[in-house]
């Protein structure tokens, strides 16, 4: 499962928009978001990159932790 570490991410709003980008490429996705930590792990058939970006889109820049 990727985890992706995303600076941006502080609130529970930002938690739902992660969710919902990640959603857009699998609505089956599993989605674990750490706001303490700022990380997000994803379960999907998506790949990382295209993940990544979509977080991106989304506003949230991210690195792969």
């Amino acid at each position: 499962m990727p985890k992706f570490n995303v600076p941006k991410m502080t609130c529970g709003h930002c938690a739902s928009t992660v969710t919902t980008a990640v959603k857009s490429l699998d609505t089956n996705a599993t989605v674990e978001i750490d706001l303490d930590n700022q990380l997000v792990t994803v379960e999907s058939t998506a790949d990382s990159a295209a993940i990544a970006a979509v977080l991106e889109e989304a506003g949230y820049p991210n690195e792969q932790a």
